[in-house]
């Protein structure tokens, strides 16, 4: 007869969600290919710009053992519909921003995975609700004797902020 399992062990202490979320994920990431979950977990900061946004690290498909030269992974990334073409392009600085990241060479080429990125684009945010005359008017003569531009134009939008804070009473005073 088989023994029994062990009973889970007990953490008698609060655990973050995202440590209890990070071991169940751990064996899924494996069978595509990540040894860790890094790369999907920072692909924000790794990524160049526009593809933190538009794409997206699908599976890494490693070479097989019996090659004598080391050579890093293909990565799989899933972009947005009609961006594969640019993809195909950008693979080499996409892969070069990733080796950079880690240090190594861990990505050797990028393609475009079959699957499309459903990743919802944020909306531009609403432009707040306009302040009433005095306040601007006191913005503006409090600027008055500012005579350079772009610290006056500066000084303007922090003033502007800190009335529509007040106003939706964020800040004390």
């Amino acid at each position: 007869m088989a023994a029994k399992s062990p009973p889970p062990k007990r953490r008698n202490r609060t655990v973050q969600l995202g440590d209890m979320i990070g071991s169940a994920l751990d064996p899924a990431l494996k069978r595509r290919g990540f040894a860790s979950r890094d790369l999907i977990a920072r692909w924000p900061a790794i990524a160049p710009t526009p593809w933190d946004q538009i794409a997206m690290p699908d599976r890494l498909t490693w070479p097989r053992r019996d090659r004598p030269d080391p050579e890093g992974a293909v990565l799989y990334l899933r972009c947005v519909e009609g961006h594969a073409l640019a993809l195909a392009h950008e693979g080499p600085a996409i892969a070069a921003a990733i080796n950079r990241y880690f240090g190594y060479l861990l990505v050797s080429t990028v393609r475009s995975a079959t699957t499309p990125f459903d990743g919802a684009v944020p909306a531009p945010a609403a432009p707040p609700p306009a302040l009433p005359r005095e306040t601007e008017e006191m913005i503006r003569t409090t600027l008055a004797p500012v005579e350079d531009p772009d610290l006056k134009a500066a000084l303007e939008r922090l003033g502007t902020g800190m009335a529509h804070h007040r106003r939706r009473g964020l800040t004390s005073s």
